[in-house]
């Protein structure tokens, strides 16, 4: 589900695991395991295109759509029953892309400057006043991967963090986690895609919400109602952080026909569905629901295996939304 890979920690330090090292010609491009903010040519976008449309010129026959459909629920418990939390890592690296989401921190952690592609620059974190009790709700937890470092890392005494799921076996993975503190986290079932939410906030409320490789797995029809109920429930002034599958990333590219429900969006084995963005896709979905843009970048990565001498190309979209304040 997840498309990032997590970063170390050292000394306390939170240490950046992508956004500081570039390719340059002089390189030898496999003297690293990855390498950031990396230019395609024509002739690569060219062929990324290609490929896409080959994968999606066959699409899934409409009964099997309509399993997939009946049996999302049970899919996503299967997968996280299957990977436990073994398959995940902490997102260390959501300080470096959000630092919105650890505004103060303890333990003596830094949080590493991101160095963004030409003509991107970040937002200014909303300003919280002290009496306030900030709000973090999180749309598709999964198992805390970026609920529990917030938690850990930010000393706000008064911070409280909304966590949801699709996935009633993800929540209880949570809820059962020794990191799980009652008093500044609350987690609980969600299906996003529904008519009504039934959430323990009330609308204009929240001042962050985030949205990591989960808006992928929605079918693009529904889309548009999320990122409504998004803007519902956001204060004014209130900030969406968004992070997903960018249009050519690898995982789409080697996609086989027959994979593909919609144009960009495809089953995996396993019954999980994903879509891949374009940062106008982005914008559309979240200026339609009245949100205006701050951040809208494609992060493209070159990662490589040194071992067996192999390039694998990442694209992620990265943006960032305000409710206006009237």
């Amino acid at each position: 589900m997840s498309g990032d890979t997590g970063s170390g920690t050292e000394s306390g330090v939170v240490r950046p695991q992508f956004g500081n090292r570039f390719l340059s010609a002089t390189d030898d491009v496999f003297q690293h395991n990855a390498w950031d903010n990396v230019e395609w040519d024509a002739d690569q976008e060219q062929a990324a295109q290609e490929e896409v449309r080959q994968n999606c010129s066959l699409k899934l026959p409409a009964d099997e759509v309509e399993r997939l459909a009946a049996e999302a629920d049970r899919n996503w418990d299967r997968f996280y029953s299957i990977h436990q939390n073994r398959f995940f890592k902490d997102r260390h690296w959501l300080f470096t892309e959000f630092p919105e989401l650890a505004p103060t921190v303890s333990r003596g952690t830094t949080v590493p400057e991101r160095v963004f592609p030409e003509g991107a620059a970040p937002s200014t974190p909303a300003t919280v006043e002290p009496s306030q009790r900030r709000t973090i709700f999180e749309i598709g937890c999964g198992v805390g991967n970026t609920v529990f470092p917030i938690l850990k890392y930010s000393d706000e005494k008064d911070l409280l963090v909304y966590a949801s799921d699709f996935s009633q076996q993800a929540i209880e993975m949570v809820r059962q986690s020794p990191d799980y503190d009652t008093d500044r986290c609350r987690a609980f079932v969600l299906d996003a895609t529904a008519d009504e939410w039934d959430v323990p906030f009330a609308e204009n409320s929240i001042d962050i919400v985030v949205v990591i490789f989960v808006l992928s797995a929605i079918d693009p029809e529904r889309m548009q109602h999320v990122a409504n109920q998004i803007a519902r429930y956001l204060k004014p002034g209130g900030l969406l952080l968004l992070r997903d599958y960018g249009r050519y990333d690898l995982a789409q590219l080697r996609f086989k026909p027959g994979k593909c429900l919609k144009d960009n969006f495809y089953a995996r084995g396993d019954g999980t569905l994903v879509y891949f963005f374009t940062q106008d896709d982005l914008r559309t979905l979240f200026e339609t629901a009245g949100l205006v843009e701050e951040q809208n970048i494609v992060d493209r990565r070159l990662q490589v295996n040194r071992g067996k001498m192999i390039k694998m190309y990442r694209v992620w979209v990265q943006v960032k939304f305000r409710k206006p304040r009237v």
